[in-house]
């Protein structure tokens, strides 16, 4: 069993489903309200040990009751929680989703989540350090995701850049980590002076470019190659990404090759948008080779 640090947000996702997007200054009547747990670095951790995956967790959650209901659902899913702290004067960090249109549209309220500091990383160098692998995402303090890459860089533990959401990212740490996973947007701005062909060619089995229903496109050193999706009938988008980041990782630390990772990731993705939440749909790592 590999073992695998995920350091980033944990969230309350406040998931309202409509036939439509409200216009500005629209009032329109929903279909549904749910409350999931989510956040970015949550998903990744559960996911990757729906996977089998032995997961740490390193975040932060609010004095609250969503913070509680994050903490069970971390150990409902065999996700270790030893570097998950409750931040007792602030609230949990929320996600606002809006289904409809056949996608999702996300607004993203940080709370304690801008406790993950580097001084908060210092508390969990022990198990960062003897991971396969380290999965961070951009939910979390800028400065935390530098520190962290140079632990890693400087440690020889691989890490893997969610750039989510998308912000502009330093040289330095795009060179110290091992994979970075922007879709098509973050593309963009990670590499605003180059187009995406240039970019992939500059970092050859390292920079995948998810494409959503298209799939995942990387160079192999010699070649562009577009790893397709899987079609489904999707019920919920939210989560895939987080889902294809876990479920890549979990494949890469156990020795599969790029391809073979990037297609592992996306059936574990497609399986995810067939159910409701980010969570929810995440499958087993049993759902997933049995679907390849």
């Amino acid at each position: 069993m590999i073992k695998m640090t995920v350091i980033g947000s944990s969230s309350m996702d406040l998931v309202v489903t409509a036939l439509k997007r409200p216009n500005k200054g629209e009032t329109i009547l929903g279909d549904s309200f749910k409350t999931v747990p989510g956040g970015k670095g949550a998903n990744q951790a559960v996911a990757a040990a729906r996977l089998g995956a032995e997961v740490y967790m390193v975040g932060c959650v609010g004095g609250d009751t969503f913070g509680e209901e994050i903490l069970n659902n971390f150990t409902s899913n065999g996700v270790i929680t030893t570097y998950v702290e409750p931040v007792t004067h602030l609230e949990t960090g929320t996600a606002h989703i809006t289904l409809a249109e056949g996608d999702n549209s996300i607004i993203v309220v940080k709370g304690a989540n801008d406790y993950v500091t580097p001084a908060y990383i210092d508390k969990a160098l022990d198990v960062i350090v003897k991971s396969d692998i380290v999965l961070i995402q951009q939910e979390i303090p800028e400065e935390t995701i530098e520190y962290t890459a140079k632990i890693c860089f400087e440690n020889s533990v691989p890490l893997l850049l969610n750039p989510a959401p998308a912000r502009p990212i330093s040289k330095t740490v795009i060179d110290m980590a091992a994979y970075i996973t922007p879709n098509e947007w973050e593309a963009s701005v990670l590499f605003e002076n180059k187009d995406i062909h240039t970019a992939l060619k500059e970092y050859p089995n390292k920079l995948l470019i998810t494409e959503g229903k298209n799939g995942v496109r990387y160079n192999d050193g010699d070649n562009e190659v577009l790893v397709p999706a899987f079609p489904v009938e999707a019920v919920d988008t939210t989560g895939a990404g987080d889902t294809f980041n876990a479920a890549f990782a979990v494949a890469i630390a156990e020795g599969k090759t790029i391809k073979d990772s990037i297609l592992f990731a996306n059936r574990a993705a497609s399986l995810s948008v067939t159910k409701f939440g980010a969570q929810g749909g995440m499958p087993t790592r049993k759902e997933v080779e049995e679907n390849l």
